[in-house]
Formats: C-alpha cells, structure tokens, sequence
C-alpha cells in the first residue's frame, strides 16, 4: 500500500504547476478586451486576406445627460430680459451690466434660473408696493388713533408700533406665498414665465412679444430700484430720525 501511494514531493510539484498553471491563466484573463472596447484584428502573414475574420466594432454606450453649460439654450439666463444693459457699472471689470452675473449664478445652476427670476420679480414687487408705503403715510394717515402722528410720529417706528399690523402683513405674505407653491414646484414642468400668475385686471399688458419684452423689463428694472430704494430708505429714516426726504 505504501508504495502505491506516490511520494510527497511528487505531490508538492504536482501542486506547485497547477498553481503556477492558474496563475498565468488568470493573467492572461487581464488581457481579454470587455464588451464595450474596440476589438483588435492581428493579421498573420501565412493568412489569406479573405479568410480574415470581419469584426463588427460595437456601438459605443450612451453617454449620460450633462448639465447645460452656461452658453447654451436661448443665451444668457435663458433669453429672460433684464440682461441687455448697457448701464455703465461702477465696479471694477465691468464696463457695463450687459449679461451682469458676478457670482455666476447662471454657470453654476442653469436648471435653477426660472426660480431666481421668479424670486428677483417677488422681491422687486414687493418693494416697490414698501417704497410707496414707506412715503404715502408722510401725506396722509388711515384713520384711528393707532396710526395718526402722534401715535408714530415717524413711519420707519410703526414696526415696532404696531405688532399686530406686522403680524397681519406677515399672515397675508404667508397666505399668497403658500398660493404660489404649486407653480413653484412644477417651475421647469411646464410652460409658464417666471413670475406671470395671469393676473391682469386692467389689461395692460401688451398682445405682441416687442410690447410683452418692454413691458417685462420695465417691472424688471423698477423692481431692482425699489429693493434698492427702499433699503435706502429705511437706513436713512432710521439714522436721521426725519421723515421724508430722509435728510
């Protein structure tokens, strides 16, 4: 029985060439071309041109969706108006407020364009309906003893004045912000402009896309001064004490 069994070295070198075996044929799998790279064709000289196998090169995978670079589509900011200029700017490096996005809001987030606008015309109308509230009170008062001069002798102090006015204008902001919520969800869904909730009792505004462009860059500049303005305004009350013209 002891000499049917082969020796143990005998066995170690029958182990040593299967491993060394499954080595190189796990090496030699490293070299084999995967599905999606181009096939190499080795012609041999004792081959016959005809017998040269034909490979078809497979179709290359579809690349994924990129993020819209910042020139594409329409033009800047998505052909919304309000990028024309030609303002001279006061800042260094820009000649003028043509295509003006300093922090470049445009580049890093084009899917979220339709959102600023629509933010940019909320601020902008809501100061402008501030800057109008900020003088009229200085001409005339509502009536009750609340808001009459001696009660606030000065506009800028009804803030603190009047907590129960503030705390009605911040429910009603409320109210009509959470209306908005649902265009504001679907803002890139569906064909809606920023900032048009269809409301137009009056009729003003223009049939033709000339008149709609004029008239939206109109809002659009007299928005931006009122954010200004009324910042102006209020830093200004609030360090002179006087009423207006702040000074």
């Amino acid at each position: 029985d002891e000499q049917s069994q082969p020796p143990p070295s005998r066995l170690i070198r029958v182990a040593m060439r299967l491993f060394v075996l499954s080595l190189l044929l796990a090496s030699a799998s490293g070299f084999v071309p995967s599905p999606l790279s181009r096939p190499s064709t080795v012609l041999r000289s004792d081959m016959a041109a005809e017998d040269v196998p034909v490979v078809e090169e497979e179709a290359a995978a579809p690349a994924a969706p990129s993020k819209p670079a910042a020139g594409a589509g329409p033009g800047f900011c998505l052909g919304y108006v309000g990028g024309e200029g030609p303002e001279p700017m006061l800042m260094p490096g820009f000649g003028t407020s043509k295509n003006f996005d300093p922090i470049g809001f445009t580049e890093r987030a084009p899917e979220w364009i339709p959102w600023f606008r629509e933010a940019e015309l909320k601020h902008g109308r809501a100061a402008m309906l501030a800057t109008v509230g900020m003088v009229m009170p200085e001409i005339f008062r509502i009536p009750g003893e609340q808001f009459s001069v001696s009660s606030i002798p000065q506009v800028v102090l009804a803030h603190d004045a009047l907590p129960d006015s503030m705390v009605q204008i911040f429910g009603w902001i409320s109210l009509l912000e959470a209306c908005s919520f649902a265009a504001l969800a679907n803002m890139n869904n569906y064909d809606r402009r920023p900032g048009d909730f269809g409301f137009d009792p009056l009729s003003l505004y223009p049939k033709d896309e000339a008149g709609q462009r004029e008239r939206q860059l109109q809002e659009l500049k007299n928005g931006r001064l009122a954010m200004i303005a009324i910042g102006g305004m209020v830093t200004q009350a609030t360090i002179t004490g006087h009423g207006f013209p702040y000074v």
